[in-house]
């Protein structure tokens, strides 16, 4: 874009406001039904975001460039801050407020964001399985396929960890990529070597840590996802067909980073 043009470019025009002050379309006449619109749709941006950060991040690891993986990382994180406080906002819909808006929801839920389950792949929390909902939207379901078939940010670290002389077995870096990550012995020595010696490894002890705050968060996200449904419709169905807080409270045992978090008991 030349200078010439950029002079008409308005705040409105450039951040497309238009379309997506005019993307809620609600389906009843509850007052709540718009904070309940916004504040998924605000999460779904927020997603977009981190799925931006992480690709690059998972990029720069694979290349042993870790300074500029580290600030994206950290963007993440605070990103998945503003995700964890839209339950803050959301939880302020009583249960009454929301029987007149879940009418109107029919079969849909946020159990089908492809958004979410993408990030969940990049970290490695892989079940392809979960692709099967998605089959309706042939390109959907593709790009979750292609990431089941990729290395996950953690399973990069990992190789990263090999490629700087810690003791990885082979049979952890040739998983199958598409298997869901299992603990190893191995890896949770090696991490623990990392944060035995920081000084000597400090860029691999800093992603360490970038990658549990990564894990934190989003069982913070877990976790205020289970508090406000549990608040809101207690321990009915969701309007996807899961058992709703049942179901959240299972997810919440899984871990994307098994070794980061065994480690600690073994330091």
């Amino acid at each position: 874009m030349t200078s010439q043009n950029t002079k008409d470019v308005t705040y409105s025009g450039y951040l497309d406001l238009d379309r997506i002050l005019s993307a809620q379309h609600p389906g009843s006449d509850a007052h709540d039904e718009m904070l309940f619109i916004i504040v998924h749709q605000a999460s779904e941006l927020w997603l977009k975001l981190c799925l931006h950060e992480l690709e690059a991040a998972r990029s720069l690891i694979a290349k042993d460039d870790l300074r500029p993986a580290f600030k994206m990382l950290a963007r993440v994180a605070r990103a998945q801050g503003q995700l964890i406080a839209s339950w803050d906002v959301l939880s302020t819909m009583t249960p009454h407020d929301y029987s007149l808006i879940r009418p109107h929801l029919g079969g849909s839920s946020g159990f089908q964001s492809a958004q979410y389950r993408l990030m969940e792949f990049m970290l490695g929390g892989r079940n392809p399985d979960m692709i099967t909902m998605h089959e309706a939207v042939p390109e959907v379901a593709e790009r979750l396929r292609r990431e089941t078939g990729r290395a996950s940010i953690y399973a990069e670290s990992i190789r990263l960890l090999a490629e700087r002389g810690l003791d990885i077995p082979a049979e952890v870096l040739d998983r199958d990529p598409q298997a869901a990550w299992e603990h190893s012995g191995a890896v949770e020595a090696a991490w623990a070597e990392v944060y035995r010696h920081p000084n000597k490894l400090w860029d691999l002890y800093e992603l360490a840590e970038k990658l549990v705050d990564l894990e934190y968060h989003f069982q913070r996200w877990r976790f205020g996802h289970l508090k406000t449904v549990e608040r809101i419709i207690g321990f009915k169905k969701g309007t996807g067909g899961t058992p709703g807080v049942p179901y959240l409270a299972g997810v919440l045992k899984q871990a994307f980073f098994p070794e980061l978090l065994s480690v600690r008991t073994a330091l």
